[in-house]
């Protein structure tokens, strides 16, 4: 192989090195007694502060949801936009869902009953709104450098889900280019139940997108479910290491893609003679 091109392969293929491994932290458990411990280890693997400073930010390196910035206006059962904590709470992370959009609850003396109006179902692990997706079990989380357009990635991302009683909540992480690098259920609670589930990166795995499945129903509106049979969860706090700006292409890689499609486009020299 000619020295140009063989340069090429071997940036090409340093790439597309394969992903290393996350460290979990998991638990579950009939209260916020249960599952502390796992979300402090998780704080901890992180890093950060032990107090919330303006929108989230642990000490530059953690940031943290609980709901409750989110204001009365913007709760159940009016819907919260996918952008809040971005824009408005800019935390650096934006919503989608195949769903009609995303709800938190009330918080109590509102008009609508709190907790989804289903008060023998849920519980909070930190009071006293709950997040969920609106006619959709999926919520997908993108990154951004906190209040811009920027894109981002994490190196960890956790949550707690309330009411996961069978197999049916899950996370699953995708990197900046839309490879899935890791995916894990989350631990049955039991009714009215916490369950904690986070993961850290272990060999600088770098994380552009979280998709979290929450149970196998869905909320229509308060009190309302897609069924009447299947599990619904919904979700609590969100903790995710600072967002990162997506690190542009290393020059000798985008010079090895070069070369390597110079040679591509020629093809071998021909003696015509």
């Amino acid at each position: 192989m000619p020295r140009l091109p063989m340069l090429a392969a071997v940036l090409l293929l340093s790439a597309s090195a394969a992903h290393g491994s996350f460290v979990v932290f998991e638990a579950a458990g009939a209260d916020a007694a249960a599952i502390t411990a796992a979300r402090d280890g998780f704080r901890t693997a992180v890093g950060g502060d032990t107090v919330a400073g303006p929108n989230g930010s642990f000490g530059g390196q953690r940031r943290e949801i609980n709901w409750d910035g989110v204001p009365n206006t913007l709760a159940d059962p009016a819907p919260m936009p996918g952008d809040f904590f971005n824009s408005t709470s800019p935390r650096g992370v934006e919503f989608s869902t195949p769903g009609t959009g995303f709800m938190v609850s009330t918080n109590s003396g509102q008009s609508s009953p709190v907790l989804f109006g289903f008060p023998n179902d849920f519980q909070t692990f930190s009071a006293q709104r709950l997040f969920t997706a609106i006619g959709s079990n999926v919520t997908e989380v993108s990154f951004f450098l906190p209040g811009t357009s920027t894109a981002a990635t994490t190196s960890a991302f956790g949550l707690i889900f309330v009411d996961v009683e069978t197999i049916s909540a899950k996370v699953e992480f995708f990197d900046q280019d839309g490879a899935a690098i890791f995916t894990r259920d989350a631990l049955q609670s039991g009714n009215q139940g916490l369950s904690f589930l986070g993961a850290v990166a272990d060999a600088g795995e770098r994380i552009g997108l979280v998709r979290i499945t929450a149970g196998l129903n869905t909320i229509l509106s308060n009190g309302n479910l897609g069924n009447p049979n299947d599990d619904v969860v919904v979700m609590d706090d969100f903790l995710y290491a600072e967002p990162l700006q997506v690190p542009e292409p290393p020059v000798l890689l985008l010079l090895g893609l070069g070369l390597l499609a110079g040679c591509v486009r020629r093809g071998p020299r021909r003696d015509l003679t």
